[in-house]
């Protein structure tokens, strides 16, 4: 193997992964990840964790408490799921995502105990078991003071779930996967409570009443203390600002006054001011004095949530949204109605079979003026035939039109916006999925290696 290239090792090592069981496929135990952590020396005790679970919003509450938790001067890991465009962005160190080479080493150093671990069970590892381990290994080979994980799915019998975090964080709970966890919020809450460990700190976000007791009664039975948004902590103020907005947020141990965040939403202050509690908690922990609020402007200003209401292009405006769930979806179409005045928007929308396509596609309807339905690059992706006959139930037949591929399909939308639209005016929104939002990046602003 020594004649390939960095290129063509990591393709090589991608392909592996990939071939194990997917991600999407549940096996309910952590067997398989202890013995294999067992084996390499539970390298998952080599530093701290702040563990984050929820339906939405995970993976941006992990990014903002990746930048404060820097901010403070510690080294930081973060693993996050799943990616827009490479496998590398799953595991990332002091900011960046791990190198091709870095993430080859760290697959082979681990190889022959995935080996020996796919013996010793009765499966072999999973694709997001494997990036688990992998995960955890670099983290304690870098070595970061502490590690930001984003749980997979559900949170108890998640693979992430081998760690016992100093701050368990919860973003808001909404109904998702429900075929692989249960289809009630109190049912889903239970999953996700399992994060919450004894004497941790549990800061949970503004939650649907059942997920909140669940929660809640989980914390008080194993001992966790509760900062709950809202009431310890929240946003005070919030106005829409160019290129983002302008907030002031009420900390656990602080309040923060002129912080600029350069995303869009509502929903975007709130995981802002939950992360804000989550390392306030943290730093708690380890008696430090707060969070110094200018620490807060210089990791908010710098903040970036790719495929979250990311503009990848002007003229005109098209917006890529990894909404793909209702609850998701409602509020990405709250962010547009604020952050966005567009004459004519015209919306693309690819949606893995899986999902409640009809749930997704509803709070659309009044925001868009026609929608071009189309698949993305997952093979879950429901058919585009299947998916333009929910769309006409909710939008009208004269309102959808279809495309087989998703670059047929963007370019399509804008010539359905720019058709009618004022110049300056018109927009396409490319969503349902994250994986939608990942391949239009990909189209409109190359690949990533």
């Amino acid at each position: 193997m020594s004649g390939e290239s960095a290129d063509e090792r990591y393709a090589e090592v991608t392909t592996q992964i990939l071939s194990r069981t997917p991600e999407t496929d549940i096996d309910p135990r952590l067997d398989r990840v202890r013995s294999i952590l067992d084996l390499l020396g539970d390298p998952q005790r080599n530093f701290r964790v702040i563990h984050v679970t929820g339906t939405n919003g995970k993976t941006s509450t992990a990014r903002m408490i990746d930048a404060l938790v820097r901010g403070r001067g510690l080294r930081v890991g973060r693993y996050t799921s799943p990616h827009l465009r490479t496998m590398r962005e799953r595991i990332v160190v002091d900011g960046e995502p791990v190198s091709q080479e870095q993430f080859v080493e760290a697959y082979d150093d681990i190889r022959p105990y995935i080996e020996m671990a796919d013996s010793m069970n009765d499966a072999p590892l999973s694709f997001f078991e494997v990036l688990t381990v992998m995960a955890y290994a670099v983290f304690a080979d870098a070595p970061v003071d502490v590690a930001v994980v984003e749980v997979g799915m559900g949170g108890t019998w998640d693979a992430t779930n081998v760690v016992d975090g100093d701050v368990a964080v919860v973003t808001p709970i909404g109904i998702d996967h429900t075929e692989y966890l249960p289809d009630t919020l109190d049912g889903i809450a239970e999953e996700k409570a399992g994060i919450i460990k004894p004497d941790s700190v549990a800061v949970v976000a503004q939650q649907p009443l059942p997920a909140a007791e669940v929660l809640l009664r989980h914390a008080a039975e194993v001992g966790a203390t509760v900062a709950r948004e809202g009431l310890e902590f929240g946003v005070t103020s919030r106005e829409v600002a160019v290129g983002g907005q302008q907030l002031v947020i009420k900390g656990l141990t602080g309040t923060y006054d002129n912080l600029f965040l350069p995303l869009f939403g509502e929903y975007q202050a709130g995981n802002a001011a939950v992360a804000i509690a989550a390392v306030e908690a943290f730093s708690a922990s380890e008696d430090a004095i707060g969070l110094d609020p200018g620490i807060v402007v210089e990791a908010f200003a710098e903040l970036e949530a790719p495929g979250r209401l990311e503009v990848v292009r002007t003229s005109p405006t098209v917006i890529a949204d990894a909404a793909h769930n209702p609850a998701g979806m409602t509020a990405t179409v709250a962010a547009v109605e604020e952050a966005f005045t567009f004459s004519r928007l015209i919306g693309v929308v690819a949606i893995m079979a899986d999902k409640d396509v009809e749930g997704i596609l509803d709070p659309l309807e009044p925001l868009l003026d026609e929608i071009v339905v189309t698949r993305n690059s997952s093979p879950r992706s429901l058919e585009p035939e299947r998916l333009a006959v929910l769309a006409e139930e909710i939008f009208g037949e004269d309102r959808v039109h279809m495309a087989p591929r998703l670059d047929d399909a963007i370019d399509r939308a804008v010539a359905l916006a720019e058709a009618e639209g004022e110049f300056g005016g018109v927009g396409v929104l490319v969503t349902g999925s994250v994986v939608t939002s990942g391949d239009a990046v990909h189209l409109l602003r190359g690949a990533g290696g």
